[in-house]
């Protein structure tokens, strides 16, 4: 499985495409599919970016959970499925052309943090991404919430 870290910041050039950080584009395999696919997050005001192959298994095991007979569960993939796009960077220049529409629901205005989360990327308007850091006391109180070990 592909994993990223580390955090980036990318300009939109004249076109409004950013240039996905080498660091990152470099954690994928070679010869592995380039695509990404890019969602609005749920939680934050930020997008997340799934390789295909990640993208393929989290959809697998949510469809597996999920009943299209039942009303709330297709409205629910119908929330989940809405405003994704497929992005692939370029060959030469790791260029990537996010819509528009899915950057404003970020507050996008000219830079962008690439943050590696492991299983995925995050993509920040530079500013909100900021103000998310936690203070370290409430990090460890998060972390006393986890569930043990299984």
């Amino acid at each position: 499985m592909t994993a990223f870290y580390g955090k980036y910041t990318s300009r939109l050039d004249d076109k409004g495409r950013l240039v996905l950080p080498s660091p990152l584009k470099g954690a994928l395999p070679e010869g592995s599919d380039m695509r990404f696919v890019v969602r609005k997050d749920i939680f934050e005001s930020c997008l997340e970016m799934y390789t295909w192959a990640e993208w393929e298994r989290q959809t697998a095991d949510l469809k597996a959970r999920l009943n299209f007979f039942n009303v709330e569960h297709a409205t629910f993939w119908r929330a989940y499925m809405r405003d994704c796009t497929i992005v692939e960077p370029d060959p030469k220049f790791g260029r990537i052309s996010i819509s528009k529409d899915l950057l404003d629901l970020i507050g996008v205005q000219k830079e962008v943090e690439f943050v590696g989360s492991g299983f995925k990327i995050e993509v920040w308007a530079k500013e909100n991404y900021e103000a998310t850091r936690i203070s370290n006391e409430d990090f460890v109180t998060l972390a006393g919430k986890l569930p043990e070990s299984r």
